[in-house]
């Protein structure tokens, strides 16, 4: 009498569908730091880019209106109206997501290592953006949902017109608390990439101690410019610096 055998685990294992590797990937702790440094690279170069085409603010006339019209035909006549700015725009929305969800993630595996300062030496000895980057993250978050309510989809500027970049900014600068806001959203952001500046570099794996003294210069250099850039639009035009 024929009998039948169960198969062993490791058959079992085996048989079972597996994941795509970069799914695999992304359930350890190397693959969400991987993923963290990537989109924040992305988001790096966004907001590099968003500064500069609202440095033309400066150039005066409707230079910075322009830019906007500029950026929605981008891909003309090949691609439709503004087709090219929503896919750069899904692209930043899926980074920011995956971004969250990564320090999310790589914050509940910290919580279940229940790893804690020891004493008052360690503990001060924890870089303070380190320690801060949950909240300059959660600040510039709520930043982010704040200015586009303010410049993109108008319902918080009060007398948004559309298209009419710099008339938007210069109106919404005007007022104090909102400028303020924009100050302090962008010192955090500062602390934010300060820290993601030089993190990524150990996170992507390309840490070597030959290079830690300009990885330093770099995210100094990078953050300072980025808060500097941003705080003098609110800073300018509530001084009536920059008028309309």
């Amino acid at each position: 009498m024929a009998t039948t055998t169960r198969p062993a685990a490791a058959e079992l294992a085996t048989t079972k569908r597996k994941r795509p590797w970069f799914i695999e990937l992304y359930g350890t702790a190397l693959g969400k730091k991987y993923v963290m440094a990537i989109t924040g690279i992305i988001g790096m170069l966004f907001i590099v880019g968003h500064m500069v085409g609202n440095l033309k603010l400066y150039l005066g006339g409707d230079h910075l209106d322009v830019y906007g019209e500029w950026l929605r035909t981008i891909g003309e006549p090949a691609l439709p109206r503004t087709v090219f700015l929503w896919l750069l725009r899904g692209l930043l929305i899926t980074a920011v997501v995956l971004h969250i969800h990564a320090a999310w993630s790589l914050t509940r595996l910290n919580h279940r290592a229940d790893i804690k300062y020891t004493n008052r030496r360690d503990f001060i000895a924890a870089n303070f953006a380190s320690r801060t980057m949950r909240w300059t993250g959660i600040l510039v978050g709520l930043f982010i949902v704040f200015h586009l309510a303010d410049l993109t989809w108008g319902a918080a500027n009060g007398d948004f017109i559309r298209g009419a970049v710099r008339h938007n900014m210069v109106h919404s600068f005007r007022r104090p608390p909102v400028a303020i806001t924009y100050v302090v959203a962008n010192v955090a952001l500062g602390i934010h990439l300060w820290h993601g500046a030089w993190s990524l570099f150990q996170s992507m794996g390309w840490n070597n101690p030959r290079f830690n003294q300009w990885r330093s210069w770099f995210a100094w250099a990078f953050a300072g410019a980025i808060v500097l850039g941003n705080i003098s639009f609110p800073i300018l035009i509530v001084t009536h610096a920059v008028t309309y």
